[in-house]
């Protein structure tokens, strides 16, 4: 039974009082043992990480990630949604093969986890999704993921990403035997229909159905751009919430990416089921589709998380980053105290944690919970002077400040250098894989 202790922080609990103690945080054989005081190690088997000048808090959880999309960065740049997918994005995923695949989950990966993010919800393409589970076993990340569900007949989608109804559910059904549970359950699968428009009524249908009769998540997006949501009203005669719902596929199991153009009855039916939106706010600026109401969704009894989305859209995995702007962009609309520090803060760690059904095992820092924790360094000159952890982490820490992190008690980043995986032959497979697929 080894141990890991992250030693002489100040620590955010992320618990129901949201306490800030000192001390250690300890974990042995994976679950958090201790949180606050001194601790002393009960094995030989121990490994002791330094944290002074740090907040040790829970990993970041980012609720909606396409890690499949990362070699794709920069080559997306200044267009909206729809164009977006039709002219990049989907002939990209359309040539990914599985050395590409794996080369793009690898790289989004060290990403995350270097930067604090222990865990994600993440959307792959519609083939090699195998490989994106084997980017995320090898590199010590927690991971909820799902093969790009697309069976529509749409002539705008590539040859490449078609599927019929059956193989689509068929295959899904392959990766949660191979997959759902794996690497002592720290790897799941959700279903993930891109979205209504690229999917059947029956494949949504028959989603909805399976996904409660196995016991898995639902990952999809909804009410993104303005453009979709036309279409849906134009194909349905309804809202994108109400089409889910409707289909079977809404409940306290389903996350649904961005929420940005919903009316009051969706806000009210989403709070009714328990679905939780992920929004992205970079993502949405960077696109043009609009900022999610989320003071509005939270008060509607919503659950937000957050999420970087991908890095066409992004162009970054930066969690910090998304912090920051959600603690930011909504001070103008609704007021200063629209989303305090503290908030902001739960919902990239406790809410994320929820939104991938996991709330009881990960996002706080409590004993028995899973020992998915972070040190992130609060010395460097745009953290100082220390006034509140809360404000520093929300509004002034960056990725690069992350020093530690572990993954079920394992350390995965210790002094800033990831332990799981080479970062100089990531990077050379990912340039090499992008080179190849873009010449």
């Amino acid at each position: 039974m080894s141990e890991t202790i992250f030693r002489g922080g100040t620590i955010l609990t992320i618990d129901p009082q949201h306490r800030v103690l000192a001390g250690d945080v300890a974990t042995r054989d994976g679950a958090i043992v201790q949180v606050g005081g001194s601790y002393t190690p009960q094995t030989a088997d121990y490994t002791v990480l330094d944290c002074a000048g740090c907040v040790v808090m829970p990993g970041l959880v980012q609720a909606h990630v396409h890690t499949c999309q990362t070699l794709a960065r920069g080559r997306a740049d200044d267009l909206e949604l729809l164009d977006w997918l039709r002219k990049v994005i989907w002939p990209y995923e359309a040539a990914l093969d599985e050395k590409a695949a794996r080369a793009a989950g690898d790289l989004a990966c060290a990403e995350l986890l270097l930067g604090g993010t222990t865990a994600i919800l993440d959307m792959a393409t519609v083939h090699h999704t195998d490989q994106i589970f084997a980017a995320a076993e090898q590199s010590g990340l927690r991971a909820v993921i799902g093969k790009a569900m697309m069976d529509a007949d749409d002539p705008l989608i590539p040859p490449g990403l078609r599927e019929s109804t059956r193989a689509s559910l068929d295959e899904s059904a392959a990766l949660i035997g191979r997959w759902h549970g794996a690497a002592g359950d720290r790897l799941r699968y959700a279903y993930a229909p891109r979205f209504v428009l690229s999917c059947t009524d029956e494949l949504l249908r028959e989603v909805g159905e399976q996904a409660k009769a196995r016991g898995v998540r639902i990952h999809t997006h909804a009410s993104e751009n303005r453009g979709e949501v036309a279409l849906v009203r134009e194909r349905f005669a309804k809202d994108n919430i109400v089409v889910l719902d409707e289909l079977g596929m809404l409940g306290a199991h389903t996350c649904i990416a961005h929420g940005i153009h919903l009316t009051a009855e969706e806000k009210q039916l989403l709070a009714a089921r328990g679905a939780h939106i992920c929004t992205c706010p970079s993502s949405n600026l960077k696109l043009a589709s609009g900022i999610a109401q989320v003071p509005e969704l939270i008060a509607a009894g919503v659950s937000v998380a957050l999420g970087a989305d991908g890095a066409p859209c992004n162009n970054n995995l930066d969690g910090f980053e998304e912090l920051r702007l959600l603690a930011l962009l909504h001070k103008p609309r609704v007021g200063p105290r629209a989303l305090p520090a503290p908030e902001c803060v739960k919902i990239a760690t406790l809410a994320g944690a929820a939104a991938i059904g996991q709330a009881d095992r990960i996002g706080s820092l409590e004993v028995g919970k899973r020992g998915d924790v972070i040190a992130v360094d609060v010395t460097p000159l745009h953290t100082v002077p220390a006034t509140s952890p809360w404000s520093q982490i929300a509004y002034a820490a960056k990725s690069c400040d992350v020093k530690h992190v572990a993954v079920d008690g394992s350390v995965i980043v210790r002094d800033r250098a990831l332990q799981t995986l080479d970062i100089h032959e990531v990077r050379a497979h990912a340039n090499e894989a992008a080179a190849r697929l873009f010449r």
